[in-house]
């Protein structure tokens, strides 16, 4: 049954319509994913959702009783307000029926108010605070101001949940969560039992979360059951159909042009039916709303760097009683795509200062390479003049972009943006979140570069922006830092990572975040394995003369005992993988040294990769056979 239906909407923007005749429906229990381009209209469309704003046109219904709960991209909060407050703010009408209930105002009916209270639960608010608090990690006397963005997007989560809505609508979740938070957010829209609608670019999390997905497509909504990859599948499908089609019609259409503009003759003897036909071709071109062109994406690449941009030896950093960094090793080379990751607040921007030798370390050495061009990207917009033009935000004082060598007008150069011509005098305030981001990345890739780093670029970026997106950074020849929680950008970007991992330590490693992953599990089963001495073979005791008369009957199944050569086997397992680990240890500390890169061919260097995979494996045998011999 759906508890939430908008039919016939119509809503416009200027010229565009950002929803033309759309229809919607939400069912109980659905978790519905809304995707589509930036700029299209899809936080306006959850605001007339929300009942914030109205349609031009249309009608919105809602089943007889539904509760709703509207968190936007970026909630607002009283100043000076705690965690408890702010969430209590979600009951405020059952608060203000027992508070006048409380105060015995003249006039009031307090059978009535008792009836109402009773039925929405409201003695005992406090109690629902505390319990949402609890269950979303949360201290209640924390001040609202000194939060961190990802604790405020909680505590948002927080207020909207207390009232135990019916449905849920979200706007960009994930933006300001780290991927600890991002997996806890996960589990808990899985588990509610009302239905969610919600709008996020973060793929991984549509596919983990949702149920159905919904693009908002040059002003129509179509609906595609299943998660993110089901989407996808379907979509290119429908693509593909869709141009086959037009193509046909706009054949066609050419045929009947040509036709109508034959000579005296050919009009003479005229069809009235194909003359109406022809009009109703025109007509249709016309109406139809093309596919939004892609992003053109280029990067202006700066002069050519050294082989190492950084080179890292015990280096540390505190602020206060605080490590934020401590004692971290580690070279970084050109071309290197590297991922920091780590909670909100574990100090990935200070790494990466001390990186660039932006920051000075309380001790250890930092050497940089030579000729390095860093661009950076702003995830804060710190630097955004909202007052500025998009053609002077881009070029200041300048109608043209030096890009590689070649000169491009601005205006062409904010088309391969897909801003248009029309809007490069419009200030950047106009602009949707999403329009913003991109705007600061075509200002990023128009700086000469070898080193780029990227803070959060994937905020509000559509999906087909990031995969052009992914596609530049994977070509280019520079160094990359990224720093982002988008679990599938990271995965398709990245050549190794460096990882948090508590107290100020920061460990690299190889890979995307699935081999981190993978890498880390591994690692914790053998200091596991390691801090498990192995079981010693049971000494069968005396059996004693006569049981005790209250002695309760042995029911459990004795241990097998293990065999010589089992026992023999178990006894040697330790210094194996000792031998084995410490092998491993050289191997990489061999791959780690620069001079390797200069002496060796690239088939010795894959000769000793090949050989850590193999110990991986071998260390991972040896591992399960400890744990079946120290069972048995």
């Amino acid at each position: 049954m759906a508890v939430l239906t908008l039919s016939q909407a119509q809503l416009a923007f200027g010229h565009v319509a950002l929803l033309d005749n759309a229809a919607f429906s939400l069912e109980t229990g659905e978790r519905v994913g809304l995707i589509g381009r930036n700029g299209t209209g899809k936080s306006s469309l959850l605001k007339i959702l929300a009942g914030l704003e109205k349609p031009d046109d249309g009608l919105l219904q809602l089943q007889s009783g539904t509760e709703l709960a509207y968190v936007p991209q970026e909630p607002d909060f009283a100043p000076g307000a705690t965690v408890f407050s702010t969430v209590s703010e979600g009951l405020g009408d059952i608060r203000s029926l027992r508070e006048r209930f409380e105060s015995h105002a003249e006039g009031e009916d307090l059978d009535a108010l008792m009836t109402q209270i009773e039925a929405r639960n409201g003695w005992n608010w406090e109690q629902r605070v505390d319990e949402t608090l609890q269950r979303l990690r949360l201290a209640p006397e924390l001040p609202i101001d000194g939060l961190s963005g990802g604790t405020k997007k909680r505590v948002a989560l927080a207020r909207a949940l207390v009232a135990s809505p019916d449905v849920l609508l979200l706007d960009e979740p994930t933006n300001h969560l780290d991927l600890d938070a991002i997996t806890w957010l996960e589990e808990l829209l899985v588990a509610f039992k009302g239905s969610v609608f919600l709008i996020s670019h973060d793929r991984a999390f549509l596919d983990a979360v949702c149920t159905r997905i919904v693009e908002l497509d040059r002003g129509t909504l179509r609906s595609y059951p299943g998660n993110f990859a089901a989407y996808e599948t379907l979509k290119a499908q429908q693509l593909a159909d869709e141009a086959v089609s037009n193509a046909r019609a706009d054949k066609l259409l050419a045929q009947e042009e040509v036709w109508i503009r034959k000579g005296v003759e050919a009009r003479r003897t005229r069809s009235v039916a194909r003359i109406k036909r022809l009009e109703v071709l025109r007509e249709t071109r016309a109406a139809r709303r093309d596919v939004v062109g892609r992003v053109k994406l280029e990067v202006s690449q700066g002069e050519r760097g050294g082989k190492i941009v950084a080179e890292l030896e015990g280096v540390s950093k505190r602020f206060g009683d605080r490590d934020i960094v401590k004692n971290f090793t580690g070279t970084i080379l050109r071309g290197d795509k590297v991922g920091l990751i780590g909670a909100n607040g574990a100090g990935k921007t200070t790494l990466l200062k001390l990186i660039l030798g932006e920051l000075a370390p309380d001790s250890g050495t930092v050497r940089q390479g030579a000729n390095l061009a860093v661009a950076y990207f702003d995830q804060m917009r710190d630097n955004l003049n909202l007052d500025a033009t998009l053609a002077d935000f881009i070029s200041p004082g300048s109608e043209w972009i030096e890009i590689n060598g070649s000169r491009k007008h601005v205006m062409s150069y904010l088309t391969d943006f897909l801003f248009s011509p029309a809007r490069a005098n419009s200030p950047v305030r106009t602009l949707s979140g999403g329009e913003r981001n991109r705007l600061l990345l075509a200002r990023l890739f128009a700086r000469p570069s070898n080193v780029l780093v990227l803070d959060e670029p994937t905020n509000d970026l559509d999906i087909d922006t990031l995969d052009l997106l992914e596609d530049l950074l994977a070509d280019y020849p520079g160094t990359v830092f990224l720093v982002s929680h988008d679990r599938r950008f990271l995965d398709n970007v990245i050549t190794s990572s460096i990882v948090a991992e508590g107290e100020g330590r920061w460990r690299e490693y190889e890979g995307s975040v699935e081999d981190w992953l993978t890498q880390s599990r591994r690692a914790q089963a053998m200091a596991a394995a390691k801090s498990t001495p192995p079981k010693a073979a049971a000494v069968p005791a005396p059996a004693p003369a006569a049981p005790a008369p209250s002695a309760a009957p042995v029911t459990s199944k004795p241990k097998k005992k293990l065999s010589y050569k089992e026992q023999r086997e178990l006894d040697e397992l330790p210094a194996r993988i000792e031998t084995l680990e410490e092998e491993q240890a050289e191997l990489n500390r061999t791959l780690a040294d620069p001079d390797l890169y200069r002496k060796q061919d690239a088939h010795s260097i894959a000769g000793l990769q090949a050989r850590i995979a193999t110990i991986d494996e071998e260390l991972l045998g040896l591992l399960e056979r400890w744990e079946t011999l120290g069972g048995a």
